[in-house]
């Protein structure tokens, strides 16, 4: 049985033997090198070519973004970060994501909870199925710039569709979705909105709780529009792009007035789910109010969320793009959209943004 080779980054002693017992307890990983810095683990990497990397954030002489960063753009790596559930530590994740990381996980949640296996297997599971997708060793900024196109759809007749509404606006709200991967991803798009566009935006990303707002305030910075965390009761307005606050699910009701707003809560009645935000959940409350006038955009994921909810999206008429395979961390949630029937456009990440312009 072949194992999986992991490289342990941590300046810690005590955390280096505890992550490396937990990994080494499970038959299908094992520990090939530990690293005390960024400088042992650049160098590690390089030397023993692990499956995957586990990567604290705060260690002396080089830290982990500064690692991470160099790792991603000259020996692309899949790496999960250690993170520390902390006002301070969630900014980090969220830019260690930003830079390419594939994942985060919360220490916390491994040391204290060492004698419950749920939380270690779920570490465990989520380790395997980051190596068993075969991550693309490619760059962020390859997947940015790559030129190499695939489509499936004309959007030309989208633009007809366009002319033909008497030169109103083609869609109503742009709605996105991605998961694992999905921080990088976003950041070849978010940013080069202009301030004056004309829909508002919803992005629901997979992150435990508490690391939304830290996403927000991260795209806010750097963003034309500005970029908050949605709230219960809001009314969706342009000029804005709106997260889905983890741990909870965000669905759209329709007012009497016309407008719409978000309705954020914990849907314990609603689909069981193990997502929250669940892509699926928001999509099938929003498909029926903004009909053909919704545009959906599927990036990068593991699992099959918005599957479903991208096939009430076809039934209500509305349009689905979805990112190329060439490009995605993780081939998942838009292989799943695209074999089910319900894309109308493949497109590689560098060329998302060109075609969301040209359709609205």
């Amino acid at each position: 049985m072949k194992k999986y080779g992991i490289l342990v980054v941590d300046d810690s002693a005590f955390m280096r033997r505890a992550i490396c017992q937990i990994l080494e307890n499970d038959p299908l990983f094992t520990v090939v090198g530990i690293a005390r810095n960024g400088l042992d683990a650049i160098e590690k990497v390089e030397r023993l070519q692990p499956d995957l990397v586990t990567m604290d954030i705060e260690m002396p002489e080089m830290n982990g973004l500064a690692a991470l960063d160099h790792i991603m753009k000259t020996f692309p790596t899949p790496i999960v970060m250690l993170s520390s559930f902390t006002k301070e530590g969630a900014k980090e994740t969220v830019k260690a994501l930003e830079l390419g990381a594939v994942d985060f996980f919360l220490k916390d949640s491994l040391i204290k909870n060492q004698a419950e296996n749920s939380q270690i297997n779920e570490f465990l599971n989520r380790l395997k199925e980051i190596i068993e997708a075969k991550l693309p060793k490619v760059s962020y900024e390859k997947r940015v710039i790559e030129t190499k196109t695939s489509t499936i759809f004309d959007s030309n007749q989208l633009q007809i569709q366009r002319a033909s509404k008497n030169k109103r606006l083609a869609f109503d709200l742009v709605f996105i979705g991605c998961s694992t991967g999905g921080p990088s991803a976003l950041k070849a798009i978010l940013p080069y909105f202009p301030k004056d566009f004309p829909v508002p935006i919803v992005v629901a990303q997979h992150m435990p709780s508490g690391f939304t707002k830290p996403l927000a305030d991260r795209f806010d910075s750097i963003c034309e529009l500005h970029v908050k965390e949605a709230q219960n009761g809001e009314t969706i307005l342009p000029g804005n792009i709106y997260i889905a606050p983890s741990g909870y699910q965000t669905q759209f009701e329709k007012k009497l007035d016309g407008t719409v707003q978000f309705i954020v809560n914990h849907q314990e009645d609603a689909k069981k789910t193990m997502f929250k935000p669940s892509i699926n959940i928001s999509l099938t409350s929003a498909a029926p109010i903004f009909a053909e006038r919704l545009l959906v955009i599927i990036l990068t994921g593991m699992g099959v969320d918005g599957m479903e909810g991208c096939g009430q999206v076809k039934k209500h008429r509305g349009t689905v793009f979805v990112e190329a395979e060439e490009s995605c961390v993780v081939y998942g949630m838009p292989k799943a959209v695209l074999e089910a029937g319900f894309a109308d456009g493949q497109f590689l990440l560098s060329k998302m943004f060109q075609q969301i312009m040209a359709v609205i």
